[in-house]
Formats: structure tokens, C-alpha cells, sequence
């Protein structure tokens, strides 16, 4: 069996997600097979894996880092919210159904079943298996049936590192506490703690790592400096995004293009958003619910959602669509990728009840299409070309639903299997596609930025992710135990 560790945390965003993406990258680089492994992931935020299913963006990132194709085994369960009480749910990659927050835990011990025979299956072909827990390993309230913290670390015998993030305050009192109210054969399973996103001398905190040790008896395993890069790397969930752009810097603002991106309660597949954020010519703007669409933007961007039907009316609430009329008739550009392309047509119908109770609402109409939502899901890696600029692209299709009508005759793509995707509009200035990834390609965002007048880079996206990872596993080597760390991962009796 191989070795495993699994890096839980005091709360939800305290760095785990890249906590695992730099160790998959330090210990891949000593030549170890790693396999990354999240048992039980709650996000929109998705990714097309190499066996055909989708699991969380965050397990695709740490599969890039450990230098191996994602599968769906590095995340057998996706819970995909379509509301503020209710989840879709993907096993395995696949969705298998659609439970309220009371009813999921009737399903807690079949999908206990998957996710072992994930995790034997990654520990079959590795030598580390790293494993990420699920927003905090407090949640005392949750522990009954938990697949997704304590509960997997006991059933399969993997040693725990603890995370706080002493950027958010009350760093001791979150990690003494998790040791107060969890069982004791749980705190049991703590072999140590990490404290994260350090900003300033190290020294004046030593008291502060050494009371937490002599608090809770785990040992300290380091205190990581803040790595401000990490914040280009994709986010877990819109949390992660707003801190990014809250962190953004003001000066120069008035000298890039604006890129405005409304900001639903449903958005999905955000990540389609960061390689437009590393560009020095553009300043992607989230658009907060209340706010209008700024009138210099270049561009709006209509994301992805996971409920495409309820967004749009949430868009209509906001008084969006009147900004997003005003906006085309000022000679503004629009685009729409996914559930955003679905939402530019003249209606959506969902006859079967997809997202919630049957019905047809009318679309923006800025693109003369029609959407049905149907219950084939569309989950395809793709390449090909954009065809107003012969700009190659690489991502992947992650949908329901067909889209149909006259502007699909000006279609915005053809892929390599010679299909059409996508829709434009007569006069060229509102576009929509099911490609998401898109402007990772270097070629296609280059295209994209010069058709709005932005100045564009030299810069190399896919080549940055990866030198990101890599400095940022140079840095948890510089001030983490990772001797101990790998001592502890052999601790595991899988």
C-alpha cells in the first residue's frame, strides 16, 4: 500500500486545496508517484477528467501537480449546489442524483462504498496518496456518517495534518479549539499542525506556534509565510475568487480594458476567469449583486452556472439586463460561455425539471437561439479553432442541454472533429460558446484582447501554472518538516 497523509483544516479557505497542490508537486519531484485525493468536495467549480467524468477543479490543479492525468477516483464524490438547501450529486464522475442537506445524509454510507474503492484504487498505483480534507474538521455536527474528514481518516487508518490560517485572525483559538471539541479518538489521528499565509517576521510568532503545540499536543510542522502567487492559481470556489480581486491593485486601472463579470449565486467553472486575470492589459471586474455593469467595459462576461434558470432571473432582479442592452447598444461586446451562452438566446426550457420545477422562461435576446435543457450531460475534452480568427484553443465541454437556432449558422468555433460550436450575432458584438478553458490558449486570449483593443502579453499561461507550482513547492520545502511530514505518511495502515 502506499504511503498516505491527509491534510485537513480549522475552516473552509485555509489553504488546503494548495497545501496538497504544492506537496503533490515537492514529493513528484523526487521522483515518487502521487496520487491526490479529496473524498468528498462541495463546488461549481469543475473539471473534465481523462476517464470522461468531472471532479473538482482544486483535484485537477493538484493532479497537474504531481504530473498525472486526473481521474474521476481523485474526487468519487462532487456535490454540485443548485440552491441554498440542495445538491446535485456526482459519484465517480457521474451524476447519480439531487438531495436537500438533511436527505444527503441517508446517503452517506453507499457513498462510503465509492470512495474506499477510490482510495484503493489511487493507493494501488502510488507511492503517496494525498489526501485533502473538507471545509473544517470541527464540525462536530457532522461527524455522524462523515465521509469527508475524520470519518475517512479513522476507516482507513490515514495519519491528519491540521492547517489554520492565522491571515483570517484567531489562529490559536481555532486550532486549540478544534482540539476542545472533536473526540478524543479523532484528535487522536492529528499528527501535527501547520499554520498558513504568515505575513511578517516569523520570530514574533514562535510564542504563538509553541502555546498551540502545548495546548493541543501536536507538534508544530511549520509556519508558512504568505506566497502572494498562489492567489493566480485556480480558486476553490467564488470565496477564493473575491479575495483575489479584493487583493488587486488599483494603480494603472484606468489604462486596461475592463472585463465585467456578474456575479450569480450558481456561478460555475469560474476558472475560466484566470488566465484573463494574469494579463497587465486587462482588469477583470466582478460585478457584485446591487451593482451596475460599469459602463467602460470592453467586455461582459456571462460565466457558467450550475442553475442556469434561476440565475438568469437572479440576472433580471439585479436590473443586469437593462446594463447588458445599454451596453450592446453603446457598441460594447458581449460573451457567453455555457450556462452565460444559454442566457444570451430568446428562451430556456427545461420540460424535464433539470434544474428545478418544468418550465420555459424568455432569455436575454441577445442571440437569436433557443436553449432545451435535457438530462445528457456533455462532458468532452475539445481543441480546435475559433473561426472569425483562426485562434487554436484547447478545454472542454461541460453541459446540458442543446442550443439551436439562426446564429448557430455563424457559429463561434469548429472543433477538430469538424463540429460547430457556439453562436454570434449579426453585427458580430455579442458571442457565445460551450467551451470552457478557452483562454488558456495563449493564441485565443491574445485574439480575444486585441479584438477589444487591450494590449496584450507575451505571456505564456499554461507555462506560468507550473512555475507557480513549482516556487510554491520550493517554498512549503523551505518552511514545512517534510522529513517529518513523510514520516508521519508512513504511518498509514490503508
Amino acid at each position: 500500500m502506499a504511503r498516505a497523509l491527509m491534510i485537513q483544516g480549522t475552516g473552509s479557505n485555509v489553504g488546503k486545496s494548495l497545501v496538497v497542490a504544492g506537496l503533490a508537486r515537492l514529493f513528484a519531484r523526487r521522483g515518487l508517484k502521487v496520487r491526490p485525493f479529496k473524498p468528498q468536495n462541495m463546488s461549481n467549480n469543475a473539471a473534465v477528467t481523462s476517464d470522461g467524468g468531472e471532479i473538482g477543479r482544486a483535484q485537477a490543479l493538484q493532479a497537474r501537480a504531481a504530473f498525472v492525468a486526473p481521474t474521476v477516483h481523485m474526487n468519487p464524490v462532487l456535490l454540485k449546489p443548485q440552491s441554498d438547501v440542495g445538491s446535485q450529486i456526482i459519484v465517480q464522475g457521474r451524476r447519480v442524483g439531487t438531495a436537500k442537506a438533511r436527505e444527503f445524509q441517508a446517503w452517506k454510507p453507499r457513498l462510503m462504498e465509492a470512495v474506499l474503492g477510490s482510495f484503493r484504487q489511487l493507493s494501488d498505483e502510488a507511492d503517496l496518496v494525498l489526501v485533502e480534507g473538507a471545509g473544517s474538521a470541527s464540525e462536530v455536527n457532522l461527524r455522524p456518517g462523515d465521509i469527508a474528514n475524520m470519518g475517512f481518516a479513522r476507516a482507513t487508518h490515514t495519519p491528519v495534518v491540521l492547517v489554520g490560517d492565522i491571515d483570517r485572525g484567531g489562529v490559536i483559538a481555532s486550532l486549540v479549539g478544534t482540539k476542545v471539541v472533536i473526540a478524543p479518538e479523532d484528535a487522536a489521528m492529528i499528527r501535527g499542525f501547520i499554520v498558513n499565509r504568515f505575513r511578517g517576521d516569523p520570530s514574533l510568532f514562535s510564542g504563538g506556534m509553541a502555546i498551540i503545540a502545548e495546548r493541543t499536543g501536536w507538534p508544530a510542522l511549520g509556519l508558512v509565510p504568505h506566497f502572494a502567487e498562489a492567489g493566480l492559481l485556480p480558486a476553490e470556489d467564488i470565496l477564493g475568487l473575491r479575495r483575489q480581486a479584493d487583493g488587486a491593485g488599483e494603480g494603472g486601472r484606468d489604462r486596461r480594458a475592463v472585463i465585467a463579470v456578474p456575479v450569480m449565486p450558481r456561478i460555475a467553472n469560474f476558472d475560466d476567469l484566470d488566465p484573463l486575470r494574469t494579463e497587465p492589459g486587462v482588469d477583470v471586474q466582478l460585478v457584485e449583486p446591487g451593482k451596475p455593469i460599469p459602463a467602460e467595459a470592453a467586455l461582459v462576461l456571462l460565466p457558467g452556472s450550475k442553475t442556469t434558470i434561476d440565475d438568469l432571473l437572479f440576472l433580471r432582479a439585479q436590473g443586469w439586463d437593462i446594463d447588458l442592452a445599454g451596453h450592446v447598444r453603446r457598441g460594447g461586446r458581449v460573451l457567453g460561455i455555457c450556462g452565460g451562452y444559454q442566457m444570451l438566446g430568446r428562451s430556456i426550457a427545461d420540460p424535464q425539471g433539470i434544474e428545478g420545477p418544468p418550465r420555459q422562461v424568455p432569455g436575454l435576446g441577445l442571440l437569436d437561439v433557443e436553449t432545451v435543457l435535457t438530462a445528457d450531460k456533455n462532458l468532452t475534452p475539445v481543441t480546435g479553432i475559433s473561426l472569425a480568427t483562426g485562434a487554436p484553443f484547447s478545454g472542454y465541454e461541460m453541459h446540458l442541454g442543446q442550443t439551436e437556432g439562426p446564429d448557430t449558422g455563424r457559429a463561434f468555433a469548429r472543433f477538430a472533429d469538424g463540429r460547430r460550436d457556439g453562436a454570434v450575432s449579426a453585427d458580430g458584438r455579442v458571442t457565445g460558446t460551450y467551451v470552457h478553458g478557452l483562454f488558456a490558449g495563449d493564441a485565443q486570449r491574445r485574439a480575444w484582447l486585441a479584438h477589444l483593443g487591450a494590449a496584450t502579453s507575451n505571456l505564456a499561461y499554461e507555462a506560468l501554472v507550473d512555475d507557480i507550482l513549482d516556487r510554491f513547492a520550493a517554498h512549503l520545502e523551505a518552511h514545512l518538516d517534510i522529513e517529518r511530514l513523510w514520516a508521519i505518511a508512513g504511518e498509514a495502515e490503508g
